[in-house]
């Protein structure tokens, strides 16, 4: 069983930055995407940023050039750092794995984090 526990939201006014971790805790399957998803109030749980064991990343339009996600494999740990942060930012941002096995996938989620861009 993976735990992941987020930190590193908060208030931040719009053009700012702010970097979010995730430690994983637990035994991760060897093929896995580590990423980070978004969602506002009243709207759906959307991608932001993926990083898989194996391959490139993947960022969500809005937010290329503006965020880098990153991991510490030692760690087992995921950040995103989001600069040049925009009120359209402000979201609950949850943490994923997901492991990609023979059979099914298996995702694992955060408990989220709130992160408030203010105009």
């Amino acid at each position: 069983q993976v735990q992941l526990v987020e930190s590193g939201g908060g208030l931040v006014q719009a053009g700012g930055s702010l970097r979010l971790s995730c430690a994983a805790s637990g035994s991760i399957f060897g093929f896995n995407v580590m990423g980070w998803y978004r969602q506002a109030p009243g709207k759906q749980r959307d991608l932001v940023a993926a990083i898989p064991s194996r391959g490139s990343t993947n960022y969500a339009d809005s937010v290329k050039g503006r965020f880098t996600i990153s991991k510490d494999s030692a760690k087992n740990t995921v950040y995103l750092q989001m600069n040049s942060l925009k009120p359209e930012d402000t979201a609950a941002y949850y943490c994923n794995v997901r492991e990609v096995r023979p059979d099914r996938n298996y995702d694992y989620w955060g408990q989220g984090t709130q992160v408030t861009v203010a105009s």
